[in-house]
């Protein structure tokens, strides 16, 4: 368990023991961070029984794949997002759950990955409005979680630039590497629009409880929500992208297949020529120069005649 201590907007104490966590409750001046990492299910119970947490919510911090979503209840609420990162070029989304109540911040996460020391750094950065309590504490973990989707997005439109200027250089790139990497920029873009798209959601309904209304924290959580809007807005751009470039690489497909056919079409009636002068000429009926020597040269030169006449026309009409 890591904790923090503000009174009257001053950081008072961190790290303190679990056990001096119910005498700071009473205090209303006080703002407490308490933060558990893969908790067992008899310690988030007993949290929840000393902070009155409804036991629904506690139920969804057991379950997983939880959509991102704020819950209201009597005496708190409850909010789910996801922090994003990539790991050896693999996206990662890791849950975190919230429980926020009149004086206690809760965030729980089971992924041992996700670090909150930026958060501290944002909280640490800005202890003018540290006054504000838990809104302040809660806008500091928003702020890092919105700030993230939004490196992400920028991130993944930037691999779908680079993957669309490589559609069409003079030589492209391997069909398969392409191809490849377009299949996992859909897929990881996929999966990021499930945990990004409800934030604004999110943001949407946190803005209109009582807690924020008229509160001077209510500008910095409108400033995540415009983030939030920005990131789904990229995030729709990001899929027409990769839904064009989709269908760019069919066409591009269907047009160097066509080019192929065309010249083997060319090359197929070149061949025809000298099978069929030859063909001719190796019928058993007499023809002009038969048993002669001048017959031969006179039905090759007749091939490669017709022949480069021919590839010349096709070159020129751009069939070849």
């Amino acid at each position: 368990m890591r904790t923090r201590l503000y009174r009257d907007g001053r950081l008072e104490s961190e790290n303190f023991p679990p056990a001096e966590l119910a005498g700071h409750l009473s205090d209303r001046r006080n703002a407490i961070w308490v933060d558990l990492c893969s908790p067992t299910p008899e310690k988030l119970a007993a949290l929840g029984d000393e902070l009155g947490l409804h036991e629904l919510a506690v139920e969804d911090v057991l379950g997983e794949h939880q959509r991102p979503k704020i819950d209201v209840y009597d005496n708190h609420l409850f909010i789910t997002v996801y922090a994003v990162r990539t790991e050896e070029g693999r996206f990662v989304a890791a849950e975190i759950d919230v429980f926020l109540t009149e004086t206690v911040l809760v965030t729980v996460r089971m992924d041992e990955g996700v670090s909150m020391d930026e958060v501290v750094r944002r909280w640490d950065a800005a202890p003018h409005l540290a006054s504000h309590g838990v809104l302040f504490l809660l806008h500091g973990l928003l702020d890092w979680v919105a700030d993230g989707h939004l490196e992400m997005v920028l991130d993944l439109d930037a691999q779908a630039e680079d993957l669309e200027e490589e559609l069409f250089e003079e030589r492209p790139a391997d069909a398969r590497v392409v191809q490849r990497r377009m299949f996992e920029l859909r897929k990881t873009s996929a999966r990021f629009r499930k945990v990004a798209v409800p934030m604004r959601e999110l943001l949407t309904t946190l803005l209109h409880q009582d807690v924020l209304r008229g509160s001077p924290m209510a500008p910095y959580y409108q400033d995540i929500h415009d983030h939030v809007q920005r990131t789904v807005e990229l995030l729709e751009s990001l899929r027409d992208l990769l839904a064009n470039m989709r269908e760019t690489r069919l066409a591009q497909q269907g047009f160097r297949l066509n080019q192929i056919m065309k010249r083997l079409t060319g090359w197929a009636a070149i061949i025809a020529v000298p099978t069929a002068i030859t063909g001719y000429y190796g019928m058993n009926v007499p023809f002009p120069g038969t048993g002669e020597l001048w017959g031969f040269w006179f039905s090759t030169l007749l091939v490669a005649v017709v022949s480069v006449a021919l590839y010349v026309v096709f070159r020129k009409n751009d069939w070849l």
